[in-house]
């Protein structure tokens, strides 16, 4: 009997593998997860122990059997941006707030009217093409933390950013093709190690040592509540009747992100090779999301997503024990009352990050891929072909549908943007909805 080459769900590796496992984990969701309260202005502690909290509440609302890790969702940094400058900090998270118990909402139809619309919706072309497009849209932001440096708030090219990058991204690929043992479930690890040691040797410069002297050692749960969790603040808010008005901008934003939520739910699915929609359900999926959304906002962190990231650590280490996932959560709570731990992560180079993400982000849009070998989707058909290319070039491309600039619209959606993941996804069912031939789109699922 051939000996199975990855640990399922509910097995836990030996506590010597079990930690190195999650740090990993921790690493992969932490460059995103810190940089929007960076951007949003809000407290990157309180996005770090929301995130844990999260993670594992999601885990416990879908009894453990979807290992996705839930940091920082980027969808609604412009949002939380444009209410925080005209509205308040406050009256943002409580939009975000909102847009939680949009998923709420959106769950409990779900499971009263179950997933087998779902399938006809989003049949094997578009979903998978939807699949690529969340692998591939992220190339840019990989490229351009793998060549890039910041000066003011311009991105430029840097010789020593594309060599560090480098030296992670081959260290990274040879940890994974070539060792053997606990040691290839670790590449992302040994990637971001070398890369930083080589960071260190090589060019000091990119590593800032300040922050880390300047950091406190402990936080502790006192001043955790007064100084970075903003509780106080949303329970005032939460009191302003003319708060809730104003925080219905943001709400809206939870549909954009609930077509990534289905992206990752399913690449998540064909990972482990187990149908996740069914059991133990998009709705179960959806509500843990969205509680974990909800949790952030009233911390005083950001909206939280499932992580493209770490499902591509999934998908290139075979572990999907939830253990490790729980334990990164566990980590991320406690770093965040670590202050020279979150500092020293902090110090991680920028292109030591972009090295690995253009494993990750690509690993992921491998599996899109490979969904469309798996269902056998005919590209002979034209069909297939235009429904195909449509939802490619808009996503990756970047095509975005945003209200900013329509004076019409601007009191009642804001700063709202559809981005290309959720625009190239409404396209894509749009396409499947008013072209002849449906049959054709559903690969093998045709003969069913």
């Amino acid at each position: 009997m051939k000996q199975k080459d990855f640990i399922d769900v509910h097995e836990t590796p030996a506590l010597t593998r079990l930690f190195p496992l999650s740090i990993q984990h921790l690493f992969a969701m932490f460059g995103s997860t810190v940089l929007v309260p960076i951007l949003t202005g809000l407290d990157v502690s309180a996005a770090l122990i929301s995130s844990g909290i999260g993670t594992l509440l999601f885990l416990f609302i879908t009894k453990g059997k979807i290992p996705n890790y839930l940091g920082s969702s980027f969808a609604f940094i412009g949002p939380i941006m444009t209410v925080s400058a005209t509205q308040g900090v406050g009256t943002a998270l409580l939009g975000c707030f909102l847009s939680g118990i949009v998923y709420m909402i959106v769950a409990a139809i779900v499971a009263k009217s179950g997933v087998n619309w779902l399938n006809k919706l989003l049949p094997p072309v578009v979903i998978a093409s939807v699949i690529v497009v969340i692998g591939l849209s992220l190339s840019g932001v990989a490229v351009d933390m793998a060549t890039n440096i910041k000066v003011g708030d311009k991105s430029v090219f840097s010789l020593t950013s594309m060599e560090v990058s480098f030296v992670t991204l081959i260290v990274t690929i040879l940890a994974a093709v070539v060792l053997r043992g606990f040691f290839a479930l670790i590449p992302i690890l040994i990637g971001i190690i070398a890369g930083y040691v080589y960071s260190l040797l090589r060019h000091p410069e990119i590593v800032d040592w300040a922050q880390v002297v300047n950091a406190k050692w402990l936080i502790s749960p006192a001043e955790m509540f007064s100084q970075h969790l903003h509780v106080g603040l949303m329970v005032e808010t939460m009191r302003t009747p003319g708060a809730w008005i104003s925080a219905l901008v943001i709400a809206p934003v939870a549909f954009v992100t609930l077509a990534e939520h289905l992206g990752h739910l399913l690449v998540t699915g064909r990972i482990l090779n187990r149908d996740l929609m069914k059991d133990p359900g998009l709705h179960r999926s959806l509500l843990g999301d969205g509680v974990s959304t909800s949790i952030a906002a009233f911390l005083g962190g950001p909206p939280s997503t499932t992580y493209g990231e770490n499902i591509g650590v999934l998908a290139i280490t075979r572990v999907y024990s939830r253990s490790v996932i729980g334990l990164a959560a566990v980590f991320a709570i406690l770093f965040s009352f670590i202050g020279k731990i979150s500092a020293l992560l902090m110090t991680i180079p920028t292109p030591v990050l972009g090295g690995v993400s253009i494993v990750l982000f690509g690993l992921i849009a491998a599996q899109g891929l490979r969904m469309y070998v798996e269902n056998k989707v005919d590209f002979a058909n034209k069909r297939n072909m235009i429904i195909t290319a449509a939802i490619l070039v808009t996503g990756i491309g970047g095509y975005k549908i945003s209200f900013a600039d329509a004076a019409i619209w601007q009191s009642f959606l804001s700063n709202l943007t559809i981005d290309n993941v959720a625009f190239s996804t409404f396209l894509g069912i749009v396409l499947h909805a008013v072209l002849p031939g449906k049959e054709s789109a559903m690969g093998e699922r045709a003969g069913e």
